[in-house]
């Protein structure tokens, strides 16, 4: 990133409003209709293709691109929010399709992050504060909440909605049109009201996980989710196994983190309704 004024190799469309507080690294390209304004910090080879917003005291990295209509740094949906300053930073290798929307901290925060090869699509929405991991899709249409936590690889598919201060665990997935205001465990395929239905095993193999710690989720995810049962018990019992697989404690840790509770299984008809909305 610059340490000094706007780089003399970065292009600007003459069309376009950029402020005095920003600084652009060389490569930058900003196409026509742009307004960038603010306490704003672009790295390398990052590219507004037409019709971008960035505003606040917002850092991007290198190789973003941002799509017609995307908006980054906007304050907050918060009635609280008085104009305090708040900020957002992302990664390197993001891409934010059309009117994609990543806004600033709020009054209570104090900063959104996202990480690096994220993909948004069209009309996806994160909100204040919220931390966006590495390598993550969030498709069209889809709306995360403040505060909400989305891990590395996890997938929310379209129109998919996310109760603020919720946790998407890694490699979960969340199928279109789902919502959820609980924590979604690691590695889960969830769908309707927060119910999980299986481990993501197409997405495990894709990311490279093997076939032995696979197995050894679809065994935990029986083992806590597939009856009725007090989980923690359930922990209890998963837990005097032998040789557990990295991957089933990191969902076993994931679960006991929860201050939400998690998704529930499939065959709980608890799942049928949200109690918290």
């Amino acid at each position: 990133m610059p340490d000094g004024p706007t780089s003399p190799a970065a292009k600007i469309h003459p069309t376009s409003v950029v402020g005095p507080g920003v600084e652009l690294s060389p490569g930058v390209e900003i196409g026509p209709l742009c307004l960038v304004d603010g306490k704003i910090r672009i790295g390398a080879r990052t590219r507004l293709i037409g019709h971008v917003t960035i505003l606040g005291i917002t850092e991007l990295g290198e190789d973003n691109v941002l799509h017609p209509g995307a908006v980054i740094g906007d304050e907050p949906q918060d009635l609280a929010y008085s104009g305090a300053p708040r900020s957002v930073k992302i990664g390197n290798r993001n891409v934010f399709r059309e009117y994609s929307t990543v806004h600033r901290g709020s009054e209570r925060g104090s900063i959104t992050i996202m990480g690096d090869d994220n993909f948004m699509m069209q009309n996806a929405h994160v909100a204040h504060d919220c931390r966006i991991g590495n390598s993550t899709i969030i498709a069209g249409g889809a709306l995360l909440a403040g505060w909400v936590e989305l891990g590395d690889r996890a997938l929310v598919s379209g129109n998919c909605v996310v109760h603020q201060y919720t946790r998407i665990g890694r490699l979960a997935m969340m199928r279109g049109l789902s919502r959820t205001s609980r924590d979604v465990p690691p590695f889960c395929i969830m769908d309707g009201t927060h119910t999980l239905r299986g481990i993501n095993v197409v997405g495990l193999k894709r990311a490279g996980i093997s076939n032995k710690s696979i197995h050894a989720l679809r065994h935990a995810f029986s083992a806590l989710f597939n009856t009725r049962q007090n989980l923690k018990l359930a922990i209890e019992r998963l837990l005097e196994s032998t040789d557990l697989a990295p991957e089933v404690i990191e969902m076993v840790d994931f679960i006991r983190a929860s201050k939400r509770g998690v998704a529930f299984g499939p065959h709980d008809d608890r799942a049928a309704d949200d109690p918290e909305e």
